[in-house]
């Protein structure tokens, strides 16, 4: 018997979708196919098998090491695996074992622009059947069931923001190489500040245009594209979708974009705010509602004509300003991120809401009987790792719902209003993190631990660089 049904790790419509895509493999003459599952850190990583092979794992899954779970931004290995529990206090993970990687058939794509190649998203599992903790899409699949049982699915549309840069010099001598390597040099699409001007876009549209039509024929649920306000800077904004889709659907579209880019001389980043003159910050604005399974009415839609929100809406958007602080770490993860954090920037520095506001953290949109009535954060940079993004919204956001947290009056003076202030650095969200009990009872003190490990890794690594702004003010001072 398989691994998958020894388990029972598909479900029916998974079934039908594998054989499927047998099908498609056979029709189309894939030579390979890629399996991929999502690390830690929102990135990709797996092997790519022949397409016979590929077939034949599909039931059994395809082995990887456990190290995978143990690299930092720099894919280094920040755990001393071949100790005692390989620094999880886990048997299974010491030693760089296997774990095993099973294809979720209804991921399955076809690569456009890499000829006569699938591409399969995983889930990662021990050899006795049971999910790797630390595997995040199995974390925020484990938040997406907690709230089916309570009648409810979340749905989101994603708003991301990125830089496209025309590619002058890989960097791929040698000396080059490192953990991480030397940053490519690039120089500009079209120059900033011109927000949504038709001009700015057609100087994009080339590089845009190819990104466009390759995310249309993977299947993903593309609404618009647009420059935003710094040099070189776009967006590209998502239908909302429901349950893991929307989480799916930002993996593979960094992934895709960077490659696409790639292949066609250009260097795409979701970098928060790259270090070059005059370039803005990127954010990633998520739009969410959680929406009855039964009735697929919106939770947060108020039938009151005095209000914006439904008393379930307000109470979920005040759980969301209450865990702001312990939930940044997972918004925004990495060092960079925390540089976005602005007063009068349209970025948040506070935990407040606002109605129809750009300068808050929470901007509620919607009206009396408003079926698209949505909360959209702004805290997200758009390097989070999306499941546990949205995991910490839904956990957040029930909390308030069930202790019926106020939210407290809209902000209409954003950088002025007094509110908790969002950490200022990855070092201050990591110990609101550490140090709050909801998120280590809702997500276990396992993980928190973990991703509390690796993050104060690169941490440490920073601290220990020398940078230049260092250099500049003191070397010659004294």
């Amino acid at each position: 018997m398989s691994f998958v049904r020894r388990h029972g790790l598909w479900s029916d419509e998974q079934k039908e979708a594998a054989a499927r895509l047998a099908r498609i493999v056979e029709d189309q003459k894939l030579e390979v196919i890629r399996l991929s599952f999502p690390d830690q850190h929102g990135i990709l990583r797996g092997k790519t098998l022949v397409a016979a092979e590929a077939l034949a794992s599909l039931e059994s899954g395809c082995t990887i090491t456990t190290t995978m779970f143990a690299k930092d931004t720099a894919h280094r290995t920040v755990f001393p695996v071949f100790t005692a529990g390989g620094g999880f206090g886990m048997r299974e993970m010491e030693g760089a074992a296997d774990v095993l990687m099973v294809p979720d058939p209804l991921s399955f794509r076809v690569l456009p622009w890499a000829p006569i190649t699938g591409w399969l998203l995983c889930d990662v599992y021990f050899a006795d059947g049971r999910p790797v903790p630390f595997a995040t899409r199995h974390v925020y699949r484990s938040v997406l069931d907690k709230l089916a049982q309570r009648g409810y699915d979340f749905v989101a549309g994603l708003e991301v923001e990125f830089h496209i840069f025309k590619l002058e010099n890989a960097k791929m001598s040698p000396e080059d190489a490192g953990q991480p390597g030397r940053p490519p040099d690039v120089s500009l699409l079209s120059h900033g500040y011109q927000y949504l001007t038709e001009q700015r876009y057609d100087q994009m549209e080339p590089v845009l245009e190819i990104v466009r039509r390759d995310i249309l024929a993977l299947g993903l649920p593309l609404r618009s594209i647009e420059v935003e306000f710094g040099p070189s800077q776009c967006e590209f904004t998502f239908k909302p979708t429901k349950g893991l889709e929307p989480a799916d659907t930002m993996i593979l579209f960094r992934s895709a974009v960077k490659q696409i880019c790639q292949r066609h001389g250009y260097h795409a980043t979701f970098m928060c705010r790259p270090k070059l003159p005059n370039v803005f910050a990127s954010g990633w604005h998520l739009h969410q509602s959680i929406v009855s399974r039964a009735s697929g009415e919106n939770a947060f839609m108020t039938k009151d004509r005095g209000e914006v929100l439904s008393p379930f809406g307000r109470h979920y958007l005040g759980g969301l300003l209450q865990h702001a602080r312990a939930s940044a770490v997972f918004t925004t993860p990495t060092i960079n991120g925390y540089k976005r954090y602005r007063s009068y920037s349209l970025a948040p520095d506070r935990a407040i809401w606002g109605r129809d506001n750009r300068g808050v953290m929470v901007r509620v949109l919607g009206a009396p009987d408003d079926p698209a009535t949505r909360l959209e954060n702004r805290i997200g940079e758009p390097a989070a790792n999306p499941y546990l993004y949205m995991a910490s919204q839904i956990l957040s956001g029930l909390d308030g719902v069930d202790r019926a947290l106020d939210p407290g009056p809209s902000a209409d003076t954003p950088y002025e209003t007094q509110a908790a202030l969002l950490p200022k650095t990855l070092r201050e969200a990591v110990d609101a993190l550490k140090d709050d009990p909801f998120f280590r009872d809702k997500l276990g003190a396992g993980f928190v631990d973990y991703y509390v490990h690796i993050k104060n890794a690169e941490i440490e690594r920073f601290q220990a660089e020398v940078s230049d702004w260092e250099q500049r003010e003191y070397f010659e001072m004294f």
